[in-house]
């Protein structure tokens, strides 16, 4: 099944990814409360690790739009794995955008044909049930 208009159902699925990434930043920006009240406490280390990553994902969903956005997005799903090394609750909060990543990735698939290649051109229709003749 592909969308009816590739280019609209990709900028949907921008958006959709846009507000994930920044959920996800605003989620990062949480983990530095549970990392003080546990074990070594917050290094200068882990707290420049969160802050940055915080960031980036906050400026990925700026390229959301771009044609390399949703790959970029993807591999930032790793680091914020990661947070889980930090603190045991965020194996869990990640592990859900992760998810929710993954899903968003095969809408994509079904709708576009590809989970990070660019949406093909609408086909315009004349009525006649065929594609309609390019000029």
């Amino acid at each position: 099944m592909t969308a009816p208009d590739p280019v609209r159902a990709a900028r949907a699925l921008g958006g959709a990814a846009a507000g994930i990434l920044v959920l996800e930043g605003i989620a990062t920006l949480f983990v530095p409360r549970g990392i003080a009240q546990d074990g070594e406490g917050l290094t200068g280390g882990r707290l420049a690790y969160l802050l940055v990553l915080a960031l980036v994902l906050i400026l990925a969903a700026g390229v959301q739009r771009r044609e390399r956005g949703v790959l970029i997005g993807t591999v930032l799903q790793v680091p914020l794995l990661l947070t889980g090394l930090l603190n045991s609750v965020m194996w869990f909060v990640a592990g859900a955008f992760v998810l929710i990543w993954l899903y968003l990735l095969q809408v994509r698939k079904e709708l576009l044909g590809s989970p990070f290649g660019p949406p093909a051109a609408a086909v315009q229709d004349d009525g006649d049930g065929g594609a309609a003749p390019t000029p």
